[in-house]
């Protein structure tokens, strides 16, 4: 259950960053799950740029062309703040917002018994 106030992390990172081996954007999801936190949802950008000021885009002509990638966590500010410095010490390139939310509703779907 959450409260009616909560945060919401965006992080923007690169679609070829890596951690520990794997995809930068699986590895904080995994981690957001391990750490409890609400949820978390992995947004592909079209196009977007940066820090650096590249451009990265889907374009035909640039199919490897490092896609930016958004992900979207949701929880209460507490837990968020709790989870942030493992972010902190993940991304090497990258941004992180932090925004209050309204929380309207955070439910799933009944488990059917089947008889």
């Amino acid at each position: 259950m959450l409260p009616k106030e909560g945060h919401l992390l965006r992080i923007f990172v690169g679609e070829s960053d890596r951690h520990e081996g794997a995809p930068l954007h699986e590895w904080i999801v995994r981690r957001a799950r391990e750490h409890g936190l609400a949820g978390a949802t992995v947004l592909r950008g079209l196009e977007g740029y940066g820090a650096g000021s590249r451009v990265h885009t889907a374009r035909i002509l640039r199919l490897a062309s490092d896609l930016p990638i958004v992900i979207e966590i949701v929880d209460t500010r507490e837990k968020i703040e709790a989870f942030l410095p493992i972010v902190d010490a993940a991304i090497e390139e990258g941004l992180a917002t932090l925004e209050r939310v309204e929380i309207r509703l955070y439910r799933r779907r009944e488990e059917s018994g089947g008889a």
